[in-house]
């Protein structure tokens, strides 16, 4: 049951609603109406994809520009529309900072930004923002763009979805993309691009398919043109209006940030080990076992542990999702999986195998967990392993805010892996520093309780009251706790945490992958 009322918010009253997480979220918000969460698969799409307008390119007519700013010129951009990127050279990038670059030398304005996701590489848009090229985003937010929405704001709120969610958004028409700028490590004059091969491959071109296949507008930038036909072809030349070459798309190195590192810390490894001990003892891990290998330290440790569980006593997987690492590599070509399924490499390994092994397989993000299809890939997944920033009593998950409340890191595919997994495992220290990750309430839900199933810590391991069938499994063959007992422990040790310092400007709303609110965040004071 959903209510409404009315709160006062500097010094306008706006209607307000309270969700099927407990939170109040406005029911319409810079003239976008909102639709209140209402559970994990409670709402039903209806209508049709959206689709982008028709076009002819005759025998003869080329598709090559000079520059980047001719391709702005050719494609219409003007002020106030929407241009797309994709993320997978994480904070090597070089491609947003350049197009936006050139977009603020024509003079245009109020631009809306709806990457798939920002990085640190990416600070140089702040000035953009201070100046009016850029008026608000659409994506998620990394390291200082972050910080700095989270003090100053933008002119409508930042939308954060996870990458199901995002690909939904785009195909449903409800985030119109008007020009896509999509990197790519080798193309052809006709625009058959990938970003498997090439000096600056980086693997898996899952986030640009969306964008390719419903964008008004689509241009692909490479440094690498290479003859005609390319393959093997991730985006189409049907979908492509438009090929640029450059000197450099960046530096594929910095695929691989720090979140992309195993931990080395005693306490988070054990962490690790106790997951797979789990999963064992639940019965989860047999013959035909599938999971998606989650960013972080821990989760990282969690798939070298399970790799060798496996090898140790002879099982064969089905698929791993990723996210793909090297560990995901060795499983496959050690023969513990069949198939690697690919929508972004998070390290060089990944990249150079995904060149090279046909059962390591690019798949989109709308494969991945775009919940309104015939099916996606999170459907099939026996488990998942994934972090949080922070924690709370009802298993609601935090990974946008930290407990300050800075508007720090993107969902990626948190909510659409706990949603439709089998067991979904999130890993955190009870501590950060001094900080707790177990709170009575987290700062922002970035993912609802009732996804999650287990919380591993290095205290103790916490399951979903609501997974019986779980405690139940485990019961007298491992010990575990009531996720109170943990949040009384980290009280114990370091007292209870400050709440974030916040006004009551919105400067992001978090959408839930169906399209509906599960949470908005505030302007740090």
């Amino acid at each position: 049951m959903f209510t409404t009322h009315n709160i006062l918010i500097n010094p306008f009253v706006f209607p307000f609603m309270l969700n099927a997480a407990g939170r109040e979220i406005p029911e319409e918000i810079s003239g976008r109406k909102l639709k209140p969460y209402k559970g994990l698969f409670s709402f039903k799409p209806k209508g049709r994809y959206y689709a982008k307008p028709l076009k002819a390119v005759f025998p003869g007519e080329t598709k090559i520009l000079p520059s980047i700013k001719e391709a702005i010129k050719k494609t219409g951009l003007q002020d106030g529309m929407t241009i797309s990127f994709h993320h997978h050279m994480r904070n090597g990038d070089a491609v947003v900072n350049m197009v936006v670059d050139e977009i603020a030398r024509m003079g245009i304005k109020h631009i809306k930004l709806a990457p798939t996701a920002l990085f640190p590489v990416h600070e140089p848009l702040i000035e953009h923002i201070k100046k009016g090229v850029v008026s608000s985003i659409e994506g998620s937010l990394n390291g200082p763009v972050g910080e700095y929405v989270s003090r100053n704001g933008l002119e409508e709120p930042v939308m954060i979805r996870s990458h199901g969610g995002r690909a939904r958004a785009v195909r449903s028409g409800d985030l119109h993309v008007d020009v896509a700028f999509l990197a790519a490590s080798m193309a052809d004059e006709y625009g058959n691009c990938n970003g498997m091969l090439g000096q600056s491959a980086f693997g898996a071109m899952g986030f640009a398919v969306a964008d390719s296949l419903h964008a008004d507008h689509v241009v692909v930038i490479t440094d690498n043109l290479q003859p005609y036909p390319v393959s093997p072809t991730t985006i189409s030349q049907i979908w492509v209006d438009y090929v640029v070459e450059v000197e450099s798309i960046g530096d594929p190195s910095g695929i691989q940030t720090g979140t992309m590192r195993i931990t080395k810390s005693p306490s988070r490894l054990t962490i690790a080990r106790n997951v797979v001990k789990f999963l064992d003892k639940a019965g989860v891990l047999e013959d035909g076992f599938s999971f998606q290998a989650g960013a972080g330290g821990i989760s990282l440790a969690v798939t070298k542990f399970i790799h060798e569980y496996m090898k140790k006593n002879g099982m064969v997987g089905d698929f791993v999702m990723g996210g793909i690492t090297g560990f995901v590599v060795d499983m496959l070509e050690d023969g513990t999986i069949k198939k690697i399924l690919d929508g972004q490499s998070f390290d060089l390994k990944a990249v150079e195998s995904i060149a090279r092994n046909p059962d390591h397989v690019e798949v989109s993000h709308i494969e991945f967990g775009d919940p309104h299809t015939c099916g996606c890939v999170v459907n099939r997944q026996h488990a998942c392993f994934l972090g949080a920033t922070e924690i709370d009593l009802n298993f609601n998950v935090n990974v946008n805010t930290h407990s300050d409340g800075l508007l720090l890191h993107g969902i990626g595919g948190h909510q659409d892996a706990a949603a439709s997994s089998d067991v979904t495992v999130v890993t955190a220290p009870l501590l950060r520093g001094r900080v707790p990750v177990i709170r009575e309430e987290v700062t922002t839900i970035s993912t609802p309780g009732e996804a999650v199933d287990v919380v591993a810590t290095d205290a103790g391991i916490a399951v979903n009251p609501a997974r019986d069938d779980l405690i139940e499994a485990v019961k007298g063959k491992m010990e575990i706790v009531e996720i109170e007992e943990l949040y009384k422990k980290a009280s114990r040790l370091v007292g209870k945490p400050e709440s974030p310092q916040c006004t009551d400007d919105i400067i992001a709303i978090v959408e839930y992958r169906d399209g509906t609110v599960l949470d908005v965040v505030r302007k740090v004071k």
